[in-house]
């Protein structure tokens, strides 16, 4: 086969990682990549969201599968686009249509969804900037802290937990009449604070059948400790210890298929990957978010366990046949910690020049921002690699992990030590 994968993080070179190991691929091209992903197959300089510039690479290509990484095409309507296009529509795109995919695009979508198919969620109610005084109201209602988030898409940073009354009203604020997350937060959904730890799921899906995926938990606040601004992710543990058996038993009754029945029933075709965000209450697991991909940087720390053949796998999808699949799963800890840019998530500067990657032993290392500039690399982005390592135990991980991580080298490079340390 010969697959287009979109993308150029971390979770696309893991992807791509991946997919190359199997016998079923004769080529693989990435748009528009990393340094890292070209060692798996040819990058192309494509926008992931240049649907007319996809169409005619596929079509010059022959390309047999598209997998679609990011959300951004997907809300955007990829799918559809492939479904509408006489020349595309028979090739298979790994990812749900644009309606489908406002589970992750909206986020008062998917609370009403939710409610609509019984899914344990928080309290919540969506505001806009007409309605402002009814969400100052609604914030007066609850007990703090308070939960804002903007209802588009904001590269994972577009929500915000306030400690007090005041700054609740502040952020509100800033988010419906100010634009602080410009267009995403045209509407605020404020949600009850549901107190926890979290974790993620992931299931790959035909729209009919699923398979359920490695669990992983991973840290989105830039400093130890989880303080600070949220991150698109500094680092990523699986399986998670606390999600044992019976939690994993009540994902699966309470979340997982409800949510896969739901889609069915409303009529929302739903192939590709989604992405569970959970918190664990007490013992009962709630939503707190879908994405309608894999996660990053979970995917770093869940395909490394994932034992299929992954273009298998998605062939069946792509077929409707996953119901023919069993899902086989490496027992073993992998865990994952993101190496960014000094001044990450704010302003950072690229072009670092990354040092000390062929001296890693025992690690997958997979890049995010990175590109080679005459012949060095060096960063492209403000999260740079990701360095995974699997062992027999957390600790054992986590040790190869770090132990590989002060190998790697670039000015201003800043990861967080404590990754894990909460399990």
């Amino acid at each position: 086969m010969q697959i287009l994968l979109l993308g150029s993080g971390g979770r696309e070179h893991a992807l791509a990682w991946k997919i190359a190991q199997s016998p079923l691929l004769e080529k693989l091209f990435i748009a528009p990549g990393n340094a890292g992903t070209s060692r798996c197959g040819e990058n192309v300089q494509l926008s992931v969201t240049d649907f007319f510039a996809i169409r005619q690479f596929v079509l010059e290509k022959h390309i047999d599968m598209l997998v679609v990484g990011p959300e951004d095409p997907l809300v955007k309507g990829i799918h559809d686009f492939f479904l509408a296009d006489p020349g595309l529509c028979k090739i298979p795109v790994i990812g749900p249509v644009a309606a489908a995919a406002q589970l992750e695009g909206s986020k008062d979508f998917a609370k009403q969804f939710m409610v609509r198919h019984g899914i344990p969620t928080a309290a919540y109610q969506t505001f806009d900037a007409a309605s402002l005084e009814k969400g100052f109201a609604f914030i007066r209602s609850l007990e703090p802290p308070y939960v804002l988030k903007a209802d588009g898409l904001a590269a994972g940073k577009g929500v915000v937990i306030c400690q007090t009354e005041e700054e609740a009203l502040q952020e509100l604020t800033a988010m419906l009449r100010d634009a602080r997350f410009g267009q995403a937060s045209a509407r605020v959904v404020i949600e009850e604070f549901l107190s926890g730890i979290e974790c993620s799921s992931f299931v790959i899906t035909d729209g009919n059948s699923y398979l359920i995926l490695p669990e992983a938990k991973d840290y989105k606040k830039i400093g130890e400790g989880d303080t600070g601004p949220n991150t698109g992710g500094m680092g990523s543990v699986s399986p998670v210890p606390f999600a044992d058996a019976e939690f994993l038993r009540k994902v699966e009754e309470r979340i997982i298929r409800p949510t896969v029945e739901g889609l069915m029933n409303d009529g929302l075709e739903y192939i590709g990957f989604i992405f569970f965000g959970l918190i664990n209450v007490k013992g009962d697991p709630f939503v707190i978010e879908y994405n309608c991909r894999l996660g990053d940087p979970e995917t770093e720390s869940v395909v490394p366990r994932i034992k299929n053949d992954f273009v298998e796998l998605l062939r069946a999808v792509a077929e409707r046949k996953l119901a023919e699949h069993s899902i086989q799963i490496d027992p073993r800890f992998c865990t994952t910690v993101m190496m960014v840019s000094g001044g990450y998530p704010d302003t950072y500067e690229k072009g670092k020049v990354i040092t000390g990657e062929n001296k890693v032993e025992g690690s997958l290392i997979f890049h995010a921002g990175t590109t080679m500039k005459e012949s060095e690399l060096v960063s492209n982005g403000g999260r740079v690699i990701a360095v995974t390592s699997l062992g027999n135990n957390m600790k054992e991980a986590l040790t190869a992990t770090y132990r590989n991580a002060d190998l790697i080298e670039f000015d201003g490079m800043y990861f967080r030590r404590d990754i894990g340390g909460d399990l």
